[in-house]
């Protein structure tokens, strides 16, 4: 587990701004994909809360489709305010959202210190959670693994992937083969072999849990994970890239 620095005092915020009146602290923006299934939602809104809780800070959790708010109604929100707003994405791949419907939505605000960070994956903290969920599934030391992802069209987001099962073999210490859902890959059938656990690459519930959930049992697969969900070393890795873009956007020279 990587350690989060303290939250910094705000200061160079204030020095950037000309001003030495007490600057307004930072507002946390998650953005997640939203789904119809609100177990799923309410993940986005779980993490956000544990981790506003542990940077002091005022947080939204918003969603890109299929749930309110949407990111855009949080960025007119959010423009009332003078506070700096620090965007994390919940989303675990580059991909069309990141590269155009985020800094769409962010160009529109209309405002200068609206700072979006990158995609959650590939990430060490996220491969140490999900060896976790597979501990929890009952998967056994040195078991192969299957780490079944929503996938893309995007080839970047084939690079986060294969990254992202290079992080999850290293944190479990076995062999771990990359399977999508849709778009670029190969699916479960094709790569699932006897004996195989199975890591679902979701932060959430939702449609693409449950088929992966369906096509796992549908393999003979014995051993599937749960979703990454709420767990703290997710919730670690949104405070580390809050707190990151923050150092960002207020760096200022000695």
């Amino acid at each position: 587990m990587r350690s989060n620095p303290a939250v910094a005092s705000f200061a160079p915020w204030a020095r950037a701004h000309r001003t030495y009146d007490v600057a307004p602290g930072p507002h946390l923006v998650t953005v997640a994909h939203g789904t119809r299934t609100a177990a799923g939602n309410e993940v986005a809104r779980a993490l956000t809360t544990a981790a506003a809780r542990r940077l002091g800070w005022p947080a939204t959790a918003s969603y890109v489709e299929l749930c309110a708010p949407t990111f855009s109604e949080v960025l007119v929100e959010a423009a009332q305010s003078t506070a700096p707003t620090v965007v994390v994405p919940l989303l675990l791949s580059t991909g069309y959202h990141l590269r155009h419907d985020l800094p769409a939505a962010v160009g529109g605000a209309g405002r200068g210190d609206v700072h979006l960070g990158r995609a959650l994956g590939p990430d060490p903290l996220l491969a140490d959670a999900q060896a976790e969920r597979l501990r929890g599934a009952g998967a056994a030391a040195g078991q192969p693994v299957v780490m079944v992802a929503a996938g893309s069209t995007d080839p970047a987001a084939t690079a986060d992937l294969d990254a992202a099962t290079r992080l999850l073999g290293q944190a479990w210490g076995a062999p771990v083969r990359l399977a999508t859902l849709s778009g670029r890959g190969p699916r479960l059938a094709e790569v699932v072999r006897p004996g195989d656990a199975v890591s679902p690459y979701l932060l959430a519930t939702g449609h693409f849990h449950h088929r992966a959930r369906r096509d796992a049992c549908a393999a003979g697969v014995r051993v599937v994970a749960d979703v990454l969900g709420a767990h703290p070393r997710v919730v670690d890795l949104v405070v580390e890239r809050a707190l990151a873009l923050v150092r960002s956007a207020t760096h200022v020279p000695a």
